[in-house]
C-alpha cells in the first residue's frame, strides 16, 4: 500500500453524488508492479465512524480487511483502464467472497 489519507467532512446520504467528495473518507491507495487501485471508504449520514488498518507500506492481499464503517455506507473501487469487471450494476457483493474484476 501506498498511500493512506483521512479526509475530514460532511455526512451525506451515502447515495448522494457529491458523498464522494464531500464526505469523511478514507482514502487508500494499493500498487502492484504498475497498477494502482484506488479504495475510497465513504462514510454515509448514518455510519460517521471509519475504521482503517493499513498503514503505507503494508502489504495487502487479496479477501484480507482492510479496515470497516461503523453501521455501513459505501466504498468506491477506481480501477485501471481496461479492467474485467465482473459484477453487474446494482448486484449485491459480499467482501472477501465476491471477486469483483480481474486485472
Amino acid at each position: 500500500m501506498v498511500y493512506n489519507q483521512y479526509h475530514k467532512g460532511k455526512y451525506l446520504v451515502a447515495w448522494h453524488p457529491k458523498s464522494s467528495t464531500e464526505n469523511e473518507r478514507h482514502s487508500v491507495v494499493i500498487r502492484k508492479g504498475n497498477i494502482e487501485i484506488l479504495v475510497k471508504q465513504i462514510a454515509g449520514a448514518l455510519a460517521k465512524r471509519i475504521v482503517n488498518y493499513l498503514e503505507v507500506g503494508d502489504k495487502v492481499d487479496q479477501t484480507e480487511e482492510m479496515g470497516f464503517i461503523k453501521f455501513g455506507s459505501r466504498v468506491d473501487l477506481l480501477l485501471p483502464v481496461g479492467t474485467k469487471i465482473n459484477v453487474e450494476l446494482n448486484q449485491v457483493v459480499q467482501g472477501g467472497v465476491t471477486v469483483i474484476a480481474t486485472l
